[in-house]
C-alpha cells in the first residue's frame, strides 16, 4: 500500500487537496482568495513530488495505476499549466466579474482526472480519468452564466463529448472483448501472442477508441467542437483546454498506441498519417479565413493536433520523444498567446477581432513583443521552441518512410506562416482602428514571464527535455 502511494504521490496529494478545496468553497462564503492560495501550494507541492518520484518506475493498484517517468514528467507539466491559468485568471476573472469560489477547485479536479489519464495501465482508469476531466470541461466553458455564447459553447461541448465517449467506452469494451483483458501489459502480450478470444473484434474496437480520442485531441473531421467552443470559453479557461487538455489527449494516445500498434502496424500508421495530414491542412486553412482572435487560434490548435499525430505515426522512440517536447513548448507557446488575448479583451466579446491588434505595439510595446514571440514560435520559426517541436517530429516521420507526410506538414506550416506573421504585421505597421483598452496586468505577470522564458529556453536548449524524453522512452512508458 506504501509503495502504490508512493507511486501516485502527485496524484493522490492533488485529488485530496482538491475535494478539500470543494469543502472549503461550500463551507466559506467569498472563498476565492482562499482557494486561490490553497490551489497554487497544491500544484507546487504536487509539481515538487512528481519531480521526487521520477525515478520510481513501477505498478501499483493491482496493475491498475503506473507511477514514475512518462507519469511524474506529465505530472510536472499539467502542475505547470494549472498554475499558468491561475497566476492569469485571477485578474481574468475580476476583470470580466466572474470569479466564483469553485473555479480553481475545479482547476485542481480537471488537472487530476489528466493526472489519472497520465498514471493510467488499464483502459477502465483511463476511461475515469478522460470523464474527470471532460466533465470539468464542460463546466468551464459555461462558466460566463451571463453570456450566450459561453453557455452555447457548454452545450456544444457537452453533447458532442458524451457522443464521443460512446465510441470510447465501445471501444474499449470490444478491445476487452477480443483480448480478454482490460490492462495494458495484458493487452500487449495477448496481441503478440495471437492469444485473442475474439480476434475479429479488435479492429474495430481499435478503430472506435481512435475515434473517441481524436474527438479530445480535437483532429479532423472531429475537430467540429474546438473552433465554437474555445471562442466561447472564457478565454483563460481556453487557454487551459487547448494546452493541457491536448496534452492530455495524447498521454491517452501514446501508451494505447504502444500497445495496439502491433496488431496492424502498417494500416494503423497509414490511419493516424492520413488523420494527421487532413487535421494539419483543414486547421491552417481554416485559420485563415478567420478574422475573431480565438478561431484562429481555435483552428491552428486543430492544425498542431495534426503535427503531434506524426509522432503516432511513426510510432518510434523518436516520435514519442518528439510528442513530448512539442506538447512543453506548446503548452508555454499557446498558454502564453491566449494570457495576451485575455489581457487586451473586454466584457461582451470586445476587442477580439484581429483587426483589434492593429498598432498595439504602440500603446503596449511589451504585449507586442511577447506576441511577436509566441507566433514565431507557434510558426515553427527559429530559434523559438516551436521549431525544434515540429522538427523532431517531421524528422520522425521521415524515418518512419512517411516522406509525403512530412511534405504536406511542411506546405502546412507554410500556410500558417501568413496568419501568424499577419497578426505580426498588424500590431507593428498599422495604424490602430479604434482606442486601445487600459489594461491590469496584475498576476498575469508571473505566467507572462515564465511562458515567454520557457519558449526562449526550449528554442536555444532543446536538448535538457529531449534527454529526459530518450530516459523515459528508453526504459518504457509504462
Amino acid at each position: 500500500m506504501i509503495q502504490d502511494l508512493l507511486l501516485t504521490a502527485p496524484f493522490t496529494f492533488l485529488s485530496a487537496m482538491a475535494i478539500i478545496a470543494m469543502v472549503v468553497d461550500a463551507l466559506i462564503k467569498n472563498s476565492a482568495r482562499i482557494t486561490f492560495l490553497f490551489s497554487v501550494i497544491t500544484l507546487i507541492v504536487s509539481g515538487i513530488l512528481a519531480i521526487g518520484t521520477f525515478g520510481h518506475h513501477g505498478i501499483g493498484f493491482n496493475g491498475m495505476i503506473s507511477g514514475g517517468g512518462f507519469s511524474s514528467y506529465f505530472d510536472v507539466l499539467f502542475s505547470v499549466g494549472g498554475l499558468l491559468t491561475i497566476f492569469a485568471a485571477r485578474s481574468y476573472l475580476q476583470k470580466e466579474g466572474i470569479e466564483h469560489d469553485e473555479f480553481y477547485s475545479l482547476i485542481l479536479f480537471a488537472i487530476g482526472g489528466m493526472m489519472l489519464i497520465g498514471h493510467s495501465n488499464n483502459l477502465l482508469t483511463l476511461f475515469i480519468g478522460i470523464e474527470i476531466m471532460s466533465v470539468v470541461f464542460y463546466i468551464l466553458s459555461g462558466y460566463m452564466r451571463s453570456s450566450i455564447a459561453s453557455v452555447e459553447a457548454s452545450l456544444k461541448y457537452f453533447l458532442l463529448g458524451a457522443f464521443s465517449t460512446g465510441f470510447l467506452v465501445y471501444g474499449m469494451a470490444l478491445i476487452y472483448g477480443a483480448t480478454g483483458s482490460m490492462d495494458y501489459g495484458h493487452i500487449s502480450m495477448n496481441i503478440s501472442r495471437g492469444a485473442l478470444p475474439l480476434g475479429s473484434l479488435l479492429p474495430i474496437g481499435i478503430a472506435l477508441m481512435v475515434i473517441g480520442l481524436s474527438f479530445k485531441a480535437a483532429a479532423f473531421p472531429f475537430h467540429q467542437w474546438a473552433p465554437d467552443v474555445y471562442q466561447g470559453a472564457p478565454t483563460i479557461v481556453t487557454a487551459f483546454m487547448s494546452t493541457a487538455g491536448k496534452a492530455a489527449a495524447f498521454v491517452a494516445f501514446m501508451p494505447i498506441v504502444m500497445v495496439l500498434m502491433p496488431a496492424a502496424p502498417a494500416k494503423l500508421q497509414m490511419t493516424f498519417a492520413v488523420l494527421s495530414a487532413a487535421t494539419m491542412l483543414i486547421g491552417n486553412i481554416s485559420a485563415l479565413a478567420q478574422t475573431n482572435i480565438k478561431r484562429m487560434l481555435a483552428f491552428s490548435s486543430v492544425a498542431h493536433a495534426g503535427y503531434l499525430m506524426m509522432g503516432l505515426v511513426s510510432g518510434s522512440q523518436a516520435g514519442y520523444s518528439g510528442i513530448l517536447f512539442y506538447l512543453t513548448s506548446y503548452m508555454f507557446m499557446q498558454i502564453g498567446s491566449f494570457i495576451i488575448v485575455g489581457l487586451l479583451e473586454r466584457r461582451g466579446e470586445e476587442h477580439l477581432q484581429i483587426s483589434d491588434y492593429a498598432g498595439l505595439s504602440k500603446k503596449y510595446p511589451v504585449l507586442a513583443a511577447f506576441m511577436s514571440i509566441f507566433m514565431f514560435s507557434l510558426a515553427g520559426i527559429p530559434p523559438f521552441a516551436g521549431f525544434f517541436g515540429k522538427y523532431y517530429l517531421f524528422s520522425a516521420a521521415i524515418d518512419a518512410g512517411f516522406l509525403w507526410l512530412t511534405i504536406i506538414a511542411v506546405f502546412s506550416s507554410i500556410v500558417s506562416v501568413y496568419f501568424y506573421i499577419g497578426l505580426i504585421v498588424k500590431m507593428y505597421f498599422n495604424e490602430p482602428e479604434k482606442e486601445m483598452p487600459d489594461t491590469e496586468f496584475g498576476l498575469s505577470r508571473i505566467s507572462l514571464f515564465i511562458t515567454i522564458a520557457g519558449v526562449i529556453l526550449l528554442g536555444i536548449m532543446p536538448s535538457g527535455i529531449l534527454s529526459i524524453a530518450h530516459a523515459i522512452f528508453g526504459h518504457s512508458t509504462h
